[in-house]
C-alpha cells in the first residue's frame, strides 16, 4: 500500500488500543508517522517499532497541555515541514455507573472534559496551520456511539464525545475548504479496557449488534484510512463504526460466538 507515500501522519494517544491501530495502517499506506503518549514511553516505544517503513518517530506530550502542543507542532514544521493528516484519539474515561451521581466528582467530570473535548480542538489549534498548508488537511476526531446512545462508561465521557461530534461540525464550517473534519464513532471496541468490562455487558452489546461482534481497534482505523484516501468532497460528519448497533437487534438469535444457529 502506498496510498499516503509522501503524507505525514499525527495520531495522538497512539500508545495502544486504536490508536496504535491508527498509527500501524497509516504506516503500512506509506504515511510518515508521530505519534504522541503522554506517560506510556514504554508501550508507545513498542508500537514505534512495529510501523512500516522509517521515519516515524515519538513525542511525549498530553492533549490537556496548550503549551506542549504549541512547543510540538513548531518541533514538527522544523522537522517534518508539513503535516496531512492529525488523529485525536487521546481520551480518557473511568467507568461510573449513570445513577451514582456523587461518584462522578467535579475532578473527575472536569478531567474529561479537559482532555475529551478541550484536548482535542487545543490540538486543532496548535496544528492547524501546517494542516492548511498543504494539498489538504485532514482531521478525524475518535468519538464514540456513547455520543448518541448516551450509554458509555460514565455521564461525563458520553457528554465529552457528545461535544467532540458538535465541534467537529464547527471545525468543519470553519477550516474549509483547506481542512476537512471528521467524527468516527466507535460502538464498544475490544480492547484492553473493554475487556475488563462484565462478561454479560460484552455480550449484550455483541447480542444488539447485527453485525454479531464488537468492533475491533484495527476496524476504527481502516476508517480513517478510507477518509485520508477518499471522500475529498464530504466534511463535518459522523461515521459510525459500531456493527449496525443502532438499528437494533437481528430478527434471528444468534450463538454467543456471533454465528448464526
Amino acid at each position: 500500500m502506498s496510498a499516503l507515500k509522501e503524507r505525514v501522519a499525527l495520531v495522538t494517544g497512539a500508545s495502544r488500543g486504536i490508536g496504535a491501530a491508527t498509527a500501524r495502517l497509516l504506516s503500512q499506506a506509506g504515511a510518515q508517522v508521530i505519534i504522541t503518549h503522554r506517560d506510556s514511553a514504554g508501550d508507545a516505544q513498542e508500537v514505534l517499532g512495529s510501523l512500516t517503513g522509517d521515519g516515524h518517530r515519538l513525542v511525549q506530550v498530553s492533549a490537556a497541555d496548550s503549551d506542549g502542543l504549541r512547543a510540538a507542532a513548531a518541533v514538527v514544521a522544523e522537522s517534518e515541514g508539513r503535516l496531512d493528516i492529525l488523529v485525536n484519539n487521546a481520551a480518557m474515561s473511568r467507568v461510573v455507573p449513570h445513577a451514582d451521581l456523587d461518584a462522578l466528582d467535579d475532578e473527575l467530570f472536569d478531567a474529561i472534559l479537559q482532555t475529551n473535548v478541550r484536548g482535542a480542538f487545543a490540538t486543532v489549534r496548535a496544528f492547524r496551520a501546517l494542516l492548511a498548508a498543504g494539498e489538504g488537511g485532514l482531521i478525524v476526531n475518535i468519538s464514540s456511539l456513547a455520543a448518541k446512545m448516551a450509554n458509555g462508561s460514565n455521564i461525563a465521557y458520553c457528554a465529552s464525545k457528545a461535544a467532540m461530534d458538535n465541534m467537529t461540525m464547527s471545525l468543519a464550517r470553519a477550516l474549509a475548504p483547506e481542512i476537512r473534519v471528521f467524527s468516527v464513532a466507535p460502538g464498544l471496541v475490544d480492547t484492553e479496557f473493554t475487556r475488563a468490562w462484565a462478561p454479560e455487558v460484552r455480550r449484550r452489546y455483541i447480542e444488539q449488534s447485527p453485525m454479531g461482534r464488537l468492533p475491533d481497534p484495527e476496524d476504527i482505523a481502516q476508517a480513517v484510512l478510507a477518509l485520508a484516501t477518499g471522500l475529498p468532497m464530504t466534511t463535518g460528519v459522523v461515521v459510525p463504526v459500531d456493527g449496525g448497533r443502532p438499528l437494533g437487534a437481528p430478527r434471528e438469535p444468534r450463538k454467543r460466538d456471533g454465528q448464526r444457529p
